[in-house]
């Protein structure tokens, strides 16, 4: 079945997965939710679903991979790993006598790298004594631990989805638990905010470590994506790695990481998210009592540093023995941008799925790809970014060939308007997909804080759907001709190259 008319396919769809009109569900939603904010400026964001007696929790904490400094990268991904350590409480046998080894293994390290930045060298004999004495210390250190008490802590207690991730915009931190244990959580999760140890710090170090040579160096397709970041921007901080440069993480420090934490997770970073079976006058109780002696501290604000516009094209071509692979990168505004919305209608024509314009002609038709995606905001939203095309030649296929069908479904997107019909399809795609979000408690916390936090306010969730409304052929036009242009591309390649023995 087709709907003609988009408002009412719309209207028929949701009311199959929610029960009720477009409109009225947002009237809804929002009209549950409680807002409050704390004296130390941490936001509240709570709604009420009281079908099942449990509860989601996200924190959100306004700080990525883009607020590091030089030579310091990795340090918000690194605090994300940490805040699962515990604090002098959780996770130790005797915080006293563990806090004096973790004291001296500050001190030892710090000695290592000032034997290694000597201008003439590092003493050979005296690095083997430190790095040995640091072994000793960590080996000391771990009889004190108990091993993930955090995380076990909740499981006990019905926890389920305990997890966290970095992002270039952000921190996040997620738990279902049962509604009955929402103090448990407020006490939990205000406590590794507040008094976190950088427990196992240089143990953690070595799986942060690994994991960069899993996902970036020993992946052709991890390098060639680190490569694109670093080529596409000059200036912003978008150029690093979400990870880290591996220097970087070898000589960072649970000093740093803890001076990190100090500047960034303070109250006026912080927005939480709860939702499910719970109460607002409940939740502000144990807010203030749980989460109001956190520092109020000062905001992260935006990057200084902004991306100068592009002014021509740029192309890398990486030799690797693997899949050739090309991937097309063209700037685009944040997500408070108007034409935000533009954007994504525009992705999901061309690449929303298997009946979208690219995956029809270059994978079913043409059977020129294996696979052919986009993603309009890449590696991060909350500043100016990249709409990313990414394709896979099939056997006897050319990454040439890819580029060439991406480029031609990018001029008829400037050159044919789209037509109502796909346009409507389209929007019904995007409307339902927010909405399948928006029927768990997660999903609700997770993009309630994510609004909050990216664009400064919580209720541009429930705007999204008639922004997608409101978008017209003309507007895909017109966007399409300022983004996809020569001057504003920077492309890359693994071009297959055989294995040296």
């Amino acid at each position: 079945m087709r709907f003609r008319n988009s408002a009412l396919g719309l209207a028929l769809i949701l009311v199959l997965f929610v029960g009720t009109a477009p409109a009225t569900v947002q009237q809804d939603m929002e009209r549950k939710v409680t807002a409050f904010r704390l004296p130390n400026g941490i936001q509240f964001l709570i709604m009420e679903r009281h079908e099942a007696p449990v509860a989601s929790f996200v924190t959100y904490v306004d700080v990525g991979a883009s607020n590091e400094n030089v030579g310091a990268t990795g340090l918000a991904h690194f605090f994300e790993h940490l805040a699962f350590k515990g604090t002098p409480e959780i996770g130790t046998k005797n915080y006293a006598a563990e806090k004096k080894v973790l004291d001296e293994m500050e001190t030892v390290f710090r000695q290592i790298l000032a034997e290694k930045r000597k201008v003439t060298g590092p003493d050979t004999q005296r690095l083997e004594e430190l790095n040995a004495r640091m072994d000793a210390l960590q080996k000391q250190a771990d009889q004190y631990v108990v091993n993930n008490e955090f995380v076990t802590i909740l499981e006990k207690d019905g926890g389920v989805g305990t997890n966290a991730g970095t992002s270039m915009d952000a921190t996040m931190y997620f738990i279902n638990l049962p509604s009955n244990k929402v103090e448990l959580w407020a006490w939990l999760e205000s406590e590794r905010l507040l008094r976190p140890v950088p427990r196992e710090f240089y143990k953690e170090k070595l799986v942060i470590m690994e994991e960069r040579r899993q996902r970036t160096e020993s992946n052709p397709i991890g390098r060639l994506i680190e490569e694109i970041q670093t080529t596409a921007f000059k200036a912003h901080p978008y150029k690093e790695p979400t990870v880290g440069h591996m220097s970087d993480l070898a000589a960072a420090s649970a000093t740093e990481a803890m001076a990190f934490h100090k500047q960034y997770y303070v109250g006026r970073n912080m927005t939480v998210a709860v939702v499910g079976d719970v109460y607002p006058t409940e939740i502000k109780a144990l807010a203030e009592k749980y989460f109001g002696p956190i520092p109020e501290g000062e905001m992260s604000g935006r990057a200084v540093t902004e991306e100068p516009k592009q002014m021509a094209e740029k192309r890398i071509s990486m030799q690797d023995p693997s899949q050739p692979v090309v991937v097309l990168c063209y700037h685009k505004p944040d997500i408070r941008h108007p034409d935000s919305a533009v954007y994504d209608a525009i992705q999901d024509i061309l690449a929303g799925g298997n009946s979208s314009r690219l995956h029809k002609k270059m994978v079913k038709e043409e059977k020129s790809a294996l696979f052919v995606g986009a993603f309009p905001g890449f590696p991060g939203t909350k500043y100016p970014n990249l709409f990313l095309f990414f394709g896979i030649p099939n056997q006897n296929h050319t990454n040439e060939e890819m580029e060439k069908g991406i480029i031609a479904e990018l001029e008829r997107l400037k050159n044919e308007p789209v037509s109502a019909e796909e346009l409507a399809a389209v929007q019904t795609k995007a409307t339902v997909n927010l909405y399948r979000q928006l029927m768990s408690n997660g999903g609700v916390a997770l993009q309630l804080a994510y609004y909050q936090v990216m664009t400064g306010d919580w209720r541009n969730l429930f705007t999204a759907i008639d922004k997608i409304q409101k978008v017209t052929p003309a507007d895909i036009q017109r966007v399409a001709q300022e983004c996809f242009v020569t001057n504003n591309l920077t492309a890359g390649t693994i071009v297959h190259a055989q294995a040296q023995n």
